[in-house]
């Protein structure tokens, strides 16, 4: 919509099928369309192409224009040709919507006039033809990022990288960390960069920041100068010399991953310009997205935690370590090439039993075997709940942290995690 409003005539080409509202949007502009194919001596004779950052790079049809040479960009790039207002994009293996939502609602609440976009809420394109925000909170993902050139960001956030997505850049994690690492390059001069300090990964690079950018850290402990660090179970933020002092208990997001994002939006947000009081009230009232550490129920004094966005073995982490009962793991999915030695000592301090859940176990049950006294699996996610509460003692927590994709059984992590929401719902009206 927003092409056709500047000028360009614009051609929609899906591969799948097409959304009848969005088709019926399509059809009431006057854009033409295909579905279920793509005509390519039509696409390579396009002056620009607009990609959807699930295409990689290895699609026929891409390879094709970028023999051509057909110039290919993001929505995320397009859009902000198109709108003055001012960026603040983030990304990060893990923690980018947390962190997104965040960082808008701290804006938000301080009565900025300000639009989320980017892999979370309306689309950026759609908000620019229709809003006049004068900032946009973006969730930029590396594919994002890969096709974006001239996009020209504010405030930019890296939270973390761990392997992730590797089928797209080789299986080589210096290229996937390098994608990351291009949300710095697209800082203009004066704005401000912020990264994550205890990654030593991005200490090597950070050399590559122009040096006309800001860089800000955050980080477990404080260390250097410029920081947002957490001490004596308490969040300092202190950028640009703002020292802003919250205890771990007025955050309402818990675990020590969400300190970490929470340290990131609040020295974003007051880079941004909000008060300190606008800071301390934004973090006590703030509601995450769903499937993320979200308490469904407790019953019988047994909580039940949805954490179906927990899709790698570092988000896993982070959910076994906010934990303080011992835990019920709901654990499976098709595998990522995952390294569960890495929580193996988590594991072995927390976890009561493990409930895998999935079409093939096998590598999730020999890599827990030994280490959790309890181990069962199944392909039925109503089954693993019931198996669950059977094995869970008042004061533990059941928690489905799956450490894995979802596409084996359900559609995607959301639908994954409504079901086990349903499911635990369902299971207290059985137990009525």
């Amino acid at each position: 919509m927003l092409g056709k409003a500047k000028g360009y005539e614009v051609f929609v080409s899906d591969f799948g099928e097409i959304a009848q509202r969005y088709k019926d949007q399509l059809v009431n502009t006057e854009i033409d369309f295909e579905e279920r194919k793509h005509s390519e001596n039509r696409i390579l004779k396009s002056d620009l192409v607009v990609k959807s950052p699930g295409i990689p790079e290895t699609a026929p049809l891409i390879q094709s224009l970028r023999a051509n040479g057909n110039l290919i960009i993001s929505e995320i790039e397009f859009a902000s040709k198109y709108t003055n207002a001012r960026l603040i994009g983030i990304t990060g293996t893990n923690g980018k919507t947390t962190t997104t939502l965040l960082t808008y609602h701290l804006l938000k609440e301080s009565g900025f006039n300000v639009g989320i976009a980017g892999n979370v809420g309306q689309s950026f394109a759609k908000q620019v033809l229709e809003q006049d925000f004068d900032w946009y909170v973006l969730e930029l993902s590396s594919f994002q990022l890969d096709d974006c050139y001239e996009l020209k960001l504010d405030i930019a956030v890296l939270l973390n990288v761990t392997p992730d997505h590797l089928d797209r850049y080789d299986n080589d994690f210096e290229k996937y960390l390098a994608s990351k690492m291009r949300v710095f390059h697209l800082v203009h001069l004066g704005g401000d960069a912020i990264f994550w300090k205890d990654d030593p990964s991005f200490g090597n690079n950070m050399h590559q920041v122009n040096p006309d950018v800001n860089v800000h850290s955050f980080s477990l402990s404080r260390d250097a100068a410029e920081i947002t660090f957490i001490q004596n179970d308490r969040l300092f933020c202190v950028p640009k010399s703002i020292e802003v002092s919250a205890p771990r208990a007025d955050i309402s997001i818990k675990g020590l991953h969400n300190m970490l994002n929470a340290s990131a939006a609040g020295s974003a947000a007051l880079l941004a310009g909000i008060s300190e009081e606008a800071l301390l009230r934004g973090l006590k009232t703030f509601k995450n997205a769903p499937h993320r550490l979200e308490h469904v129920r407790t019953m019988g004094r047994i909580d039940f935690i949805n954490d179906s966005k927990a899709t790698n073995v570092d988000a896993v982490y982070y959910a076994l370590e906010a934990m303080d009962t011992p835990i019920v793991w709901i654990a499976g999915g098709v595998d990522k090439g995952n390294d569960y030695s890495l929580i193996e000592a988590l594991v072995q301090e927390k976890v009561r039993a493990l409930i895998c859940l999935g079409k093939d176990n096998s590598k999730l049950w020999t890599a827990f075997e030994g280490f959790v006294p309890v181990i069962k699996a199944t392909d039925d996610l109503i089954k693993a709940v019931r198996m669950a509460k059977e094995y869970a003692k008042p004061g533990d927590t059941v928690l489905m942290a799956p450490a894995c994709s979802s596409f084996d059984l359900f559609k995607n992590y959301e639908d994954r995690g409504d079901q086990f929401r349903q499911a635990v719902l369902e299971l207290e009206a059985i137990n009525e």
